[in-house]
């Protein structure tokens, strides 16, 4: 049953389920706290963009950004999937290769990469690199023409779209750390550079304009933008790209605030945008690629807590504690992002008391919620919070030592542990001793 309009159901024990099982059960058997994955919704979200594509008949490639969660195991049912992959360091570059994905379907980015970034890639014959700037122009094109390789780029350009979204994840504004400058001349600089380059092939423009946006419009500009240029270069180059790529951003439900689209409703807009330039323009339809990520698996994701001590101070507020925190998920306390969660054993309970869920780092910052509605909370209570698959083990942490959590995938009523919950040998292992 459906309980409070909640994304998983509850079982006849008043507990939470995803995947077919108890999450008790799972906090039970492997420890709290606990990233728990729906690997059923991963590839639902993965085939609603797939399948978009191919109902609209257009060539596509969906690239997972895999900074949003990179494991073995998340990239192994991406590949299943059929998707392509984005990484953006050698970790994640490394970790795609350890997993067994076709090079040929992996696409490197970066504001600052590093000879032994493109060297891998390089070695490794990925499929592309999407370049940032012009020292990594002449570093692809020295790696490349000493090693007598050619590679597929694109180049990432900023539109100058203010996205909806908050500054630190805002990315295609013009002030940007991101890619070449339409505005001012920078990407026909670039791209004159590269279109007759030796060693780089040159197949088309990139942008991404920011994370979390739910309204279409933000990336209809992005396309009439891009096109204003791509218009400019076809009369001046008799240039027409093979790849435009416009990353991605899909936003997902995170509070009943949160208003996101179905995924398909992205892509049918972006292609209906860029089919109308390119019929004006006469052009060749080029392969449209996206990365999304947080909307692959941020709503697959849910994070399992164990109450400890409350604190009730009258007239202001009740706290709860938990067994993690800015450690396990440290967006709350990087940009305020907000969260929905409901104490899991209780899950038939009404919510009749408000508390709000401090984590137990020595930091006043480190609170996951705030005001959320509950039973009463007692201790042992285990908590879940909702849409946590996206950046939060990413971005997990050993503040103040405490260990990274487990992860575990459930899918069709089976449970499986896909990351070793970190020990305290393990946070200690790189130490060196002074004595």
């Amino acid at each position: 049953m459906s309980v409070n309009n909640l994304p998983f159901p509850v079982n006849g024990k008043g507990h939470l389920e995803i995947g077919g099982m108890d999450t008790i059960e799972l906090a039970e058997k492997y420890g709290t706290p606990l990233y728990v994955y729906d690997v059923s919704i991963v590839r639902e979200n993965c085939r609603a963009f797939i399948d978009t594509f191919k109902q609209l008949g257009v060539e596509a490639q969906v690239a997972y950004a895999s900074k949003a969660f990179s494991s073995i195991a998340i990239l192994q049912v991406i590949k299943q999937e059929g998707l392509s992959i984005d990484v953006v360091s050698e970790g994640e570059l490394y970790t795609a290769l350890k997993a067994g994905f076709p090079p040929e379907k992996i696409h490197l980015h970066g504001n600052n990469k590093s000879m032994e970034e493109l060297t891998l890639a390089i070695e490794n014959n990925i499929g592309c690199i999407v370049i940032d700037n012009f020292y990594e122009i002449e570093l692809l094109s020295q790696l490349l023409e000493e090693q007598k390789k050619q590679i597929d780029v694109l180049i990432r350009v900023t539109p100058g779209i203010q996205s909806k979204t908050h500054q630190y994840i805002m990315t295609g504004n013009e002030d940007s750390k991101f890619g070449f400058n339409l505005a001012n001349g920078q990407a026909e600089k670039a791209f004159a550079q590269l279109r007759n380059h030796e060693w780089i092939r040159f197949k088309g423009l990139h942008c991404h304009i920011g994370s979390q946006i739910f309204e279409t419009d933000r990336f209809t500009t992005a396309v009439e933008i891009l096109f204003s240029e791509l218009t400019k270069w076809h009369q001046k180059f008799d240039y027409t790209p093979e790849v435009l790529n416009f990353g991605g951003g899909f936003g997902i439900r995170y509070t009943e605030d949160d208003r996101p689209l179905p995924l398909n409703i992205y892509v049918e807009e972006l292609v209906r945008s860029i089919r109308s330039h390119i019929n004006e323009l006469d052009f060749p339809m080029p392969e449209i690629w996206i990365e999304p990520g947080r909307s692959i698996v941020g709503n697959a994701g849910i994070t399992l807590y164990t109450v400890g001590s409350t604190k009730e101070i009258p007239g202001v507020r009740n706290y709860i504690a938990v067994d993690g925190g800015m450690t396990d998920n440290l967006r709350p306390a990087l940009y305020q992002a907000k969260y929905h969660g409901i104490i899991a054993n209780k899950a038939d309970k009404p919510n009749d008391t408000e508390v709000s869920v401090a984590g137990k780092c020595c930091e006043s910052g480190d609170m996951l919620i705030w005001d959320l509605a509950t039973p009463k909370v007692d201790n042992g209570d285990i908590l879940a919070v909702f849409s946590t698959g996206a950046y939060g083990y990413s971005m997990a942490n050993n503040y103040n030592r405490f260990s990274r959590a487990a992860v575990v995938f459930v899918e069709n009523g089976q449970d499986k542990l896909v990351i070793k919950r970190e020990t305290y040998e393990d946070i200690v292992r790189n130490d060196i001793s002074y004595e």
